[in-house]
C-alpha cells in the first residue's frame, strides 16, 4: 500500500479505524476500510470515508460487498468500472472472494 494516503481514527492514542485511497492512473479508489470489531456500529467507518471523499476532491470508486452500507455514505452502484477494476480481478487481490457479489460503486466529486 505505498503509496496510499490513510485516514486514522484513534481513541486514547489507540487506532480504532483506518481508511485508505488509492491513486490509480485512471480512478480513485477508497481500497481499505476498517474498523475495530468492538467500536463498529458507534459511525467511525461513516466518519473515516467521509473524510476521505472530502479530502479526494474527486470522484472516488471501490469494489465492495457491502453495498448497503457504501450507498449510506452517498455512494452509488456504478456499471463503467474503471479499468483499473478488470485488471484487479486478474490478480490475487479478488482471491476468495465472490465476484458475483460484488459491487462497483462510485461516490461524485461535489
Amino acid at each position: 500500500m505505498e503509496g496510499d494516503d490513510f485516514w486514522l481514527a484513534e481513541d486514547a492514542g489507540r487506532i480504532v479505524g483506518l481508511v485508505a485511497l488509492k491513486k490509480h492512473p485512471d480512478c480513485l479508489e477508497l481500497c481499505a476500510l476498517g474498523v475495530e470489531p468492538a467500536r463498529r456500529g458507534e459511525g467511525i467507518a461513516k466518519s473515516l470515508v467521509g473524510a476521505l471523499v472530502a479530502a479526494a476532491g474527486d470522484d472516488v470508486y471501490l469494489a465492495t460487498v457491502l453495498p448497503a452500507f457504501f450507498e449510506a455514505c452517498g455512494f452509488e452502484r456504478t456499471s463503467r468500472a474503471p479499468a483499473t477494476f478488470a485488471e484487479k480481478r486478474k490478480t490475487s487481490w479478488c482471491d476468495g472472494c465472490d465476484t458475483r457479489l460484488c459491487a462497483v460503486m462510485v461516490r461524485k466529486a461535489s
